[in-house]
Formats: structure tokens, sequence, C-alpha cells
């Protein structure tokens, strides 16, 4: 273990991230962003500013000989009125690619959500440090995966040998649009978010946009979809609709079309796979919006409960089966005139079987369990040969 004296500072820049859109410098250090400063200054959401600021498949890639590491950070920690504590975010160590190490950031900011009135308070607090030693003394690959939920402002870069920026690998990017199951839900880490896993198994660079309560069609989304280079991309759409409430079958249809043809506008060719709903028994047909089981807070538990009216179909409220129909029959139309369009049924990735199996904990979100299951099924279903992506594979 090196001493303070023996310790290298790099300083922190953009060439050391992975997975980023936007960098923002800070008075500390860098607070990497998921969308750009564009997209975020089109929205006042609440919600959103915190899903994107939290670093999802966001990851620092550096080369070096370093046997020791230290990274300090301000992280934000969520805390739920009512509900359990929620444990520090996780970092993952990868070593060529293998997952060595995991950690955690105590102290930090504090972001209290009270889910019965969506109200914010925020609250500051300490950076903290994180710290990997024992790596093998030989040139390598490492990449620190950021916490999927926690806002995590980077600060300070040790190592006790130098360190350079990750070279190109020459494997194709994927970019991946979705919701908080995108996002990470309640994986257990974050190199092991279903869209992680699949990325690793699939030999692919990750680009992940899952936006926990955000993927809602909104325009500036697609258009930062579009201004992203990338070589594989696939968007996965419909629960945060029903969650929200946010439109009718009516406004949908028009809406996915656009969303659709703006990325089209940069990436005309670029394979794109438009997935639709995983299973989810609240909303399969019972509209939203979803609404915390108030009874459920009271007993210190987090779960979720459908408050719309299956009767409320007929007007076109919104639900996973008309969803699912919908992006089928869209994605149809479209690929007469677009060779490089797929659809992807939810269901193949998390159906009635694996629900029975692996249920959802809160009603909405997958566990540890199901976004391995997820991964895997996607990474065959995407990228095997013959896939629906089907990158060739390098190194």
């Amino acid at each position: 273990m090196p001493t303070r004296n023996h310790w290298i500072t790099t300083p922190l820049t953009a060439d050391l991230l992975r997975g980023a859109l936007d960098v923002e410098r800070t008075e500390r250090g860098l607070l990497p962003h998921r969308l750009p400063a564009r997209a975020r200054a089109q929205y006042s959401d609440g919600q959103l500013a915190m899903a994107e600021s939290q670093p999802s498949g966001v990851r620092l890639a550096f080369r070096t000989r370093a046997t020791a590491v230290e990274l300090d950070t301000l992280p934000t920690k969520r805390v739920h009125t009512g509900a359990p504590p929620r444990p520090d975010g996780v970092y993952d160590l990868l070593v060529d690619g293998r997952l060595t190490g995991r950690g955690t950031v105590p102290g930090g900011n504090t972001l209290t959500i009270d889910m019965a009135t969506g109200s914010f308070r925020s609250r500051p607090g300490p950076p903290g440090t994180l710290r990997f030693t024992g790596l093998p003394d030989a040139e390598k690959d490492v990449e620190i995966w950021l916490p999927y939920d926690e806002t995590t402002e980077l600060l300070a870069l040790r190592t006790d040998a130098p360190v350079e920026p990750l070279p190109d690998r020459g494997r194709k990017v994927w970019l991946h649009h979705g919701s908080s199951i995108s996002h990470g839900s309640t994986a257990a880490s974050p190199s092991t978010t279903w869209p992680a896993l699949a990325a690793s198994l699939g030999g692919v660079e990750l680009i992940n946009l899952g936006l926990g309560g955000s993927a809602l069609l909104d325009p500036f989304t697609a258009r930062a979809l579009r201004d992203t280079p990338a070589d594989l991309i696939s968007v996965k759409i419909g629960i945060n609709l029903v969650n929200t409430d946010l439109m009718r079958l009516r406004a949908f249809t028009p809406a996915v079309h656009g969303f659709l043809d703006t990325v089209r506008e940069g990436h005309p060719t670029t394979p794109l796979l438009v997935v639709s709903p995983l299973l989810c028994p609240l909303h399969e047909d019972t509209p939203g919006p979803s609404v915390p089981d108030l009874g459920a807070l009271g007993e210190g538990r987090l779960r979720f409960r459908a408050a719309g009216d299956p009767a409320e179909r007929a007007a076109g409220k919104l639900t996973l089966t008309v969803i699912r129909d919908e992006l089928s029959r869209i994605v149809r139309q479209r690929a007469a005139d677009d060779a490089n369009l797929h659809h992807l049924d939810g269901l193949r990735l998390y159906g009635e079987t694996d629900h029975a199996e692996l249920p959802l904990p809160d009603g909405l979100h997958p566990d540890a369990a199901a976004h391995r299951r997820i991964g895997e099924r996607f990474a065959a279903l995407a990228f095997a040969p013959g896939g629906l992506l089907a990158p060739p594979r390098t190194g």
C-alpha cells in the first residue's frame, strides 16, 4: 500500500469517462450527465433532473500498472419519507473486463423524496473516498463503474502508477434508452444492470440513456439519441407513459413516429430496435397512474398500485397490452421502408413464467436476479449471431 507521498493525482477529464453525454465542470470537480446541456435546458422536472445526473452505465476507464486506486466523490443519496433507508450506492471495479471489486462511498448530500406529495428536499453533506488495493502489478485496463442510483460528482483520482485514457477497443457502440428498469431499478450493482450485463455478453460499448420515470417520448431525448454517435440503437417504450398517465392512444401513436423520425435523422441506416414493455401485472390491463401504496409505506415497505380504471381503456387510456400491440403495428408499418428497424416484444425478456418465479418486489421493478435474466436474454436475442442487432464480434 503506497504512502501519501507515493500517490499520483491524475486530473479528472472527460477523456477518462465512458457512457456520459456531457460533463459539467463544477467548483470541486466533474459531474457526469446523461443528457446534453441543451436538453437539460428544456425541462424543469425534478425527477428527470435526478435521473439523468445519476450515472447509470458511466465509468472511469483507464490503462495503468497501478496496484492501488483512490477516487474522491461527492454522492447524492436518496431518502424516501416513510420507507426503509436505502443502501449506499455501489461502485464496481473491473480489471481487464472482469469484476474484481466493489465498494461504496459514505457521506454525501441527501435528497429526501416524499412519495405521497412528490416533494424534494436537499441537504448538503461531506465527500468520501473509494479505495481499491491489491490490483495486479501489470499493465491492465481498469474501469470503475459509478453507482447507477446516486448522482456522483468526481473530485480526485489517485493511483500509485501513472494512468492514461483507455484506448478505443474497436467495439460497436450500443446506445439504449428506456425507463427505470433500463436505468437499473434494484440491480445489485452498476455493472449488473440488465443493459450492462447485455453489453458485456454482447461485446459492445454501452451508452445507457435509461432514465428512471422519464422515458416519456420527450423530443429532447430523441434529439440526444439522434446526435450521439452509435453503431446500434434500442429504445424501450411504454411503462413510464402508463406510470404517469401522460397521454392517450391518439397522442401516443404520432409521438412514437415523431420520436423514431428524429432518431433516424441522425442515424438513417443504423440498426434500431424498438422494445415493448416487460410484464407488469399492475398495468397489463389497468391504466395509470402508478401511485405509492400508502398502506405499505406505513409498514415501512415501498410498493406501488395502479390508480386507473380498466373501463377507461375505451376512452384511449394506455395500458401495457395496448402499447405492445400498437408498437408492434407501428414497427411493422415502418419496417416496410426501413430494413434496419426491428421490434422485440418485452414479454420475451420477462413474461408470466418469469414473474411467477421472480416477482417484482415493489410491483414495478425487477430484482437483481431478474436483471441478470433480462440481460442474458437481450444479449441472446439482440447480439448473438443472427440476432436483431447482431454486431460482428471484435477483440
